[in-house]
């Protein structure tokens, strides 16, 4: 049901399908987040119609609401959602670590809005206390909605996610800090190894049971740690590549380090990661994460950045990133500069200064459409390579990328 058919391959890069219940994937691919079953502001025909073929979902803020009980009850992610693509669910442990440190305000300062301070985000008003606790069993943390307690095992991940009934699920993992000692790096990868052995023990049983319902399979991808240290990296990419799973995700990537680091990582992981599996870089989506990723091995990315920068008015352009309520598009009649493989909906049919304008009126529409552009372009950008690496050319696609290109 899950198998990776290799089309090509050019150095590193790689062209490849991915077969799930819900569909085919063709690598490398894009694939939009809809955190809390939804992709925020966008319709799921806009999601389908700018060629979207599979989606991301968040375990942690769907078991808090409305609950992945709630979510079985309706028949799953897709039934729940009315959606026909691939649906893939992260463990929810990146999020169990990143929400559960707390800021506590400082004597006569005003209290934290929600959606900041209140869940570690935004300015620092005072000390940050954490309120997650880790042991060999697992981890209990405090929801970010109302501070009740919680207690997430490898084997309470696996039975969430298959409630959600996503065609691809998460190894549970613990995403150390990118501040990590070596000797804490290596102490959270190894139990994070024996997690993902638990989890791949508990996934068994969990399918058995899917298959006496009628339901269709699940695959499970562990997830490869070690912060920033290569030989941890590279040892971490070894032992979930043994594991008879049909994928190999690597997590922690997106939380902090430096581009530089980043890349060394993927350098060194890249000769060692499975030919015969898929590739999945947790939580990166701007255009030269893909364009770099890809060159080294990447064949699924996902990441919250485009819909977030689209609803605050930047877009996703062949030069760089662009601010849309700038003073100088009021007058633009042109859409957003894209080269033409690179087209979308919204570059095609839209103004800038009619994009501004919305910006400018708070009009709703405004950040839909930019969001829906920046996603658009993304997964663009991802077919354009799987043709350059089937045609044995992605070396200079890259280049010709990195000519025009200037970043965000």
């Amino acid at each position: 049901m899950f198998d990776f058919t290799l089309e090509a391959t050019d150095w590193f890069a790689r062209a490849g399908t991915l077969s799930t219940p819900h569909g085919d994937i063709q690598t490398p691919i894009f694939m939009p987040v809809g955190t809390q079953a939804s992709v925020k502001g966008i319709h799921k025909d806009h999601i389908m119609e700018i060629g979207s073929q599979i989606m991301l979902s968040n375990t942690y803020h769907l078991y808090l609401r409305p609950g992945d009980e709630t979510i079985a009850h309706f028949g799953g992610l897709h039934t729940f959602m009315n959606i026909d693509l691939p649906i893939l669910t992260d463990s929810g442990g990146f999020q169990v670590f990143s929400l559960g440190n707390m800021k506590t305000p400082q004597k006569n300062s005003p209290s934290p809005s929600k959606g900041e301070g209140a869940r570690g985000w935004g300015k620092d008003t005072g000390e940050t206390t954490s309120l997650v606790k880790i042991t060999e069993d697992g981890v209990e943390f405090r929801s970010h909605l109302d501070g009740s307690k919680h207690l997430f095992t490898p084997e309470r991940a696996m039975q969430i996610q298959a409630n959600l009934g996503a065609d691809i699920i998460m190894a549970f993992d613990e995403c150390a800090p990118g501040t990590s000692t070596h000797s804490y790096a290596r102490a959270a990868m190894g139990r994070t190894h024996r997690w993902a052995s638990r989890c791949v023990a508990e996934h068994t049983e969990q399918q058995k049971i899917r298959a006496d319902k009628g339901l269709h399979p699940q695959a499970l991808f562990p997830i490869a740690q070690g912060v920033i240290y290569d030989d941890l990296r590279v040892d971490s990419v070894k032992y979930v590549s043994d594991l008879d799973m049909p994928g190999v995700a690597i997590g922690g990537l997106s939380v902090g380090e430096s581009k530089p680091d980043m890349i060394r990582i993927l350098d060194a992981i890249a000769p060692h990661l499975p030919s015969s599996k898929p590739h999945y870089l947790m939580g990166l989506g701007t255009p030269e994460d893909l364009i770099e990723g890809i060159y080294r091995g990447i064949d699924m990315f996902d990441c919250v950045l485009p819909t977030r920068l689209g609803r605050h008015g930047v877009a996703y352009t062949s030069r760089g990133n662009i601010k849309v309520t700038n003073e100088k598009y009021r007058l633009e009649k042109e859409g957003i500069y894209t080269r033409p493989e690179y087209s979308t909906m919204v570059s095609r049919t839209y103004s800038l200064g009619y994009l501004r304008h919305l910006f400018k009126v708070g009009e709703m529409l405004a950040g839909q459409l930019v969001s829906l552009h920046n996603m658009e372009f993304l997964l663009n950008l991802s077919r354009e390579a799987r043709k350059a690496i089937i045609e044995g050319r992605y070396e200079a696609f890259r280049k010709d990328f990195w000519s025009e290109y200037t970043g965000g």
